[in-house]
């Protein structure tokens, strides 16, 4: 596939996603995982840097924006995924990946994430869940666990915690994955599989934070873990077995307390995928000929450009 401003048709490398910039995330902060195994599956799948639009939201994995090859673009808090889904619409020759923290996409941006997966925009949506507002020095987030003290609530984090696969799943989405930003080859092989997805892809990663979450280090994931595929049977087409796999972080199950197994087992993988899913821009009429035509343009295509100097000139 050749490029479209430069009519490159060299196979994308490592490389061309690097920048010259220098990583501020602490030693040992998921980050860095999560921005090698990006890089790998963006190659893998042969996109090549000047097709790719990565979108970032205030927080620590915003910090990534200028840290990678490629079209950027560093937002407002939690609100990543319509500045997303606005480049989507606007060039579908463009793949866009959108990234957010725990804190935004499930506080402040709530109500974006929801419509988005509504819409089933196509774009792949990465969740940094480390479990805390890390940027802003360790506060407790909506995916904080009910106890957890953080330094916003040293007696502990009062209110139930929201689990985001469970809520995506509960929305009628297309495609919902989990990895541990420790798994750098799972990671990949998790995002080639969003990458190819037709819609919108969540791919929740369960982040350390070695700084201000010592609750739930790398090593207490490492412990945790296992892939869906391990499991005899599973069919990641069926919505409801997803569901009943995402509980595995419920404190409760049909209102009863678990005891003693929460969080010991975490699933992983692709927990949902709708392989029938149709994004957004293909369900509309004028576009794909279920009204008598076919509009074969970008949006970007059919704007015009228009010269305002002599406007300008009015306010000098």
């Amino acid at each position: 596939m050749s490029c479209i401003t430069c009519n490159s048709t060299t196979t994308p490398t490592m490389k061309d996603f690097q920048s010259k910039n220098i990583f501020t995330w602490c030693t040992n902060c998921g980050n860095y995982g999560i921005h090698t195994a990006l890089r790998r599956a963006l190659v893998s799948k042969k996109i090549p840097a000047c097709r790719t639009l990565t979108c970032f939201d205030i927080g620590c994995n915003g910090n990534g924006s200028d840290k990678i090859g490629g079209y950027n673009f560093h937002g407002l808090h939690g609100r990543s995924i319509p500045l997303a889904v606005g480049a989507e619409m606007a060039n579908r020759k463009v793949t866009v990946i959108a990234f957010g923290g725990d804190g935004g996409t499930l506080g402040e941006g709530i109500g974006h994430l929801v419509h988005a997966v509504r819409g089933n925009y196509n774009i792949t949506f990465v969740l940094h869940n480390n479990l805390n507002y890390g940027l802003t020095k360790g506060q407790a987030s909506p995916t904080s666990k009910k106890n957890m003290k953080m330094n916003s609530s040293p007696d502990g984090a009062t209110s139930e915690l929201l689990h985001p696969a469970k809520f995506v799943l509960s929305l009628e989405s297309t495609f919902v994955a989990r990895s541990f930003s420790g798994d750098v080859k799972h990671m990949t092989k998790v995002f080639e599989q969003a990458l190819d997805h037709k819609g919108f892809s969540f791919v929740e990663i369960m982040q350390s934070c070695p700084t201000y979450n010592k609750e739930t280090p790398h090593e207490w994931y490492m412990d945790r873990v296992y892939d869906v595929e391990s499991i005899k049977g599973y069919d990641s087409s069926n919505r409801e077995q997803a569901l009943k796999i995402a509980q595995d972080q419920e404190d409760k199950v049909n209102g009863e307390a678990r005891e003693g197994d929460l969080g010991q087992k975490i699933a992983i993988g692709v927990l949902y995928q709708d392989k029938k899913s149709v994004p957004q821009i293909d369900r509309q009429p004028n576009r794909n000929g279920s009204v008598g035509t076919k509009i074969k343009t970008d949006a970007y295509e059919e704007t015009k450009q228009y010269n305002i100097s002599k406007l300008l000139e009015k306010f000098r």
